[in-house]
């Protein structure tokens, strides 16, 4: 049986998230009542017992409704595949025109494809130098998750959306990993520091030059950093040309397909 998630249903999704996933104890919790909301959870029971469950996050793009699937926990193949597909049937009942996932791996890739999802939201990742500028100015963790919703419409419109609410959940488990933000009036770019390396999963900027400002502030606040390692969407304009392409998301079309190979996924609390 397949069904959204009640109230009373917390312990057992805990209990399935925790046997799937090693994360923090209050994760799940935080994921079902925060991220998604119970009345985006859904279950498959047999005999009273939860076998799998799936999140169905509200998000946009290019201004349509959809959702993404995060945190499929399952303790059997065929009710994983049966509650992607009702989670879908029943997101689509309530006006999603897509669905989107981030496989976490080639078999959840390949799950995921044999459930009717393609490969879309391509990375670009490439390496840089970040030469030491004194002049290089910038805020850190400046930034709400408000205002990265204004930041991110900015200079990416054609983004998968997330409200402020849902992306504060995101930030929060970001800022528990050690994420820094830099920003200005240029631009703003989110990293974590290891040993020598930068390491931006998000950068958006005005241009070249204004990212490099960015990444030198950063030098100047962390100390020896010898380079960067930024990851950008394949049809961002930043740096064009340079770096390998990596694939990162899914999309399941609702209706019929439109347009999505300049679209950009990223900070998607992923699994």
């Amino acid at each position: 049986m397949f069904r959204l998630m009640e109230p009373s249903d917390l312990t057992a999704v805990e209990e399935l998230w925790a046997a799937q996933w090693d994360d923090p104890a209050d994760l799940a919790e935080k994921a079902v009542r925060r991220f998604a909301g119970e009345e985006n959870t859904y279950l498959a029971e047999e005999n009273g017992a939860v076998q799998a469950l799936v999140l169905a996050v509200p998000v946009t793009l290019q201004g349509r409704r959809g959702c993404y699937l995060y945190g499929l926990c399952s303790r059997d193949d065929n009710a994983a595949a049966g509650l992607v597909d009702y989670a879908c049937d029943q997101q689509i009942k309530k006006g999603a025109a897509f669905m989107v996932a981030v496989p976490a791996g080639a078999q959840q890739a390949a799950f995921y494809g044999s459930r009717g999802f393609a490969r879309a939201f391509e990375l670009r990742c490439l390496t840089r130098e970040v030469r030491r500028n004194l002049w290089s100015q910038a805020d850190f963790d400046a930034v709400t998750a408000k205002k990265l919703c204004e930041l991110r419409k900015k200079y990416c419109p054609d983004c998968v959306e997330l409200d402020a609410g849902r992306m504060a959940v995101v930030l929060g488990d970001l800022y528990a990993r050690g994420i820094t933000i830099v920003s200005n009036d240029h631009g703003y770019g989110l990293y974590f520091r290891k040993e020598d390396t930068l390491f931006f999963v998000e950068l958006m900027a005005d241009d070249d030059r204004a990212a490099e400002v960015l990444m030198e502030a950063a030098r100047q606040k962390q100390g020896v950093v010898e380079k960067a390692v930024i990851t950008v969407g394949s049809a961002q304009p930043l740096f064009l040309g340079e770096g390998t392409r990596q694939e990162y998301g899914m999309i399941r079309f609702a209706g019929a397909p439109f347009d999505v190979s300049g679209s950009y996924m990223r900070l998607m609390m992923e699994k």
